[in-house]
């Protein structure tokens, strides 16, 4: 069964410098290492990430939610537990377990919307990207809904001018996308307003930039977003059927001898960095740390475009700091295919949760907050 690391927060992660930035140096997975690291920019941190180990597979999750931090909350609960139930049904793991898994969460989280509606109608409105990677026997799933994007590093044939070459594994389901807001109008070739060009970006219905992901009940049960109660936060929003979904895209890959190491992160790195940019900066520098080195290439790039330097945005309290960064999200897994198991002791590691605003979510599904460390 998944259970969570029992340790205090404080040994699962670093905290020096920049108050708002945490990380966790190298820990061992099934075919190498890992690295993770978080810097919080929203009032309430709405990303959440996970990495769950075992003998013979490795979980990665980066929930980048939105609206608030309820849904990134809620998948980074319930999400592998339902993998690892269906794939226990089903006789090992397969897209159709991630896809049903994907299904099982959405469904829960629209009940919990339910229960919640009379005194929390505002939950209807939030929501939360999904990008999930799963590796057993050398076979990796990448499972997508929104932008946050795997890449893989991958070594290339001596003598090219690159030595390794970023390799993009999942969809960015934004509207940002041409192809995606073909797709979406025509899907709704009724609809001449369903993708509109608004505040400097193209948004649905001139509100969101994901076309996919887990929550965002409004935008799929019109009825939600006609009823009174919800009519509190805006006007109505008119929609003849939903105008977003949570079909994850699904990459499968036999993992080869010359792919080195797998980025995930939320788009707060990707807004910052590109593909390639990432992927050199794993290439080049020491693995330890390495996720807190990609953060801080991101932040770097922030202060630039805002002619400050990083020195000046990290005394920025929190909430206030959005208005020159994301929330940043990345984990690095290394793929050591020859790399040995025996020290992870069959045991599941699960101590990657960013430390603050989270909570822990019980069997009965009770919420018990988790202690910010200090």
């Amino acid at each position: 069964m998944l259970h969570s690391c029992c340790r205090p927060l404080s040994r699962c992660f670093g905290r020096r410098g920049d108050g708002l930035l945490w990380h966790t140096d190298l820990k061992p997975h099934a075919s190498g290492d890992f690295s993770i690291a978080v810097v919080q920019a929203n009032s309430s941190l709405e990303d959440q990430a996970q990495v769950l180990t075992y003998p013979s597979a490795t979980y990665v999750g980066v929930y980048d939610g939105h609206g608030g931090p309820e849904a990134s909350r809620f998948i980074n609960s319930r999400l592998f537990p339902h993998i690892h139930r269906l794939s226990l049904e089903q006789g090992g793991l397969s897209a159709d377990v991630i896809r049903k898994a994907f299904d099982a969460t959405e469904e829960e989280f629209f009940h919990l919307v339910k229960r919640s509606w009379p005194t929390r109608p505002h939950i209807a409105s939030v929501g939360s990207c999904c990008l999930v990677g799963a590796i057993t026997d050398d076979v990796l799933y990448v499972a997508n809904l929104g932008d946050s994007r795997a890449v893989l590093g991958r070594k290339v044939a001596e003598g090219r001018s690159q030595p390794v070459v970023a390799e993009r594994l999942s969809s960015d389901h934004n509207v940002a996308e041409e192809e995606v807001r073909k797709e979406l109008e025509a899907m709704h070739p009724d609809d001449s307003h369903i993708v509109v060009y608004t505040r400097g970006v193209w948004r649905i219905k001139g509100i969101i930039q994901v076309s996919r992901s887990i929550g965002d009940v409004y935008l799929k049960k019109p009825e939600f977003s006609r009823d009174p109660l919800f009519q509190q936060f805006g006007p109505p929003i008119p929609l003849k059927r939903p105008v977003m979904t949570a079909e994850p895209s699904i990459e499968v890959r036999k993992l080869k001898p010359q792919d080195l190491f797998l980025i995930f992160a939320s788009d707060g790195l990707w807004e910052q960095l590109s593909d390639e940019a990432a992927v050199e900066i794993v290439f080049k520098n020491p693995r330890v740390g390495i996720a807190k080195r990609l953060v801080r290439a991101a932040l770097n790039e922030a202060a630039k475009k805002r002619e400050m330097r990083y020195d000046d945005i990290k005394r920025i309290e929190k909430g206030i700091r959005r208005h020159f960064h994301d929330d940043i999200t990345v984990v690095v897994i290394y793929l050591d295919h020859h790399h040995s198991s025996s020290k992870l002791k069959g045991s599941t590691v699960d101590c990657t949760k960013a430390p603050v605003d989270i909570f822990s979510y019980n069997a009965d599904e009770s919420e018990e907050p988790l202690h910010p460390m200090s």
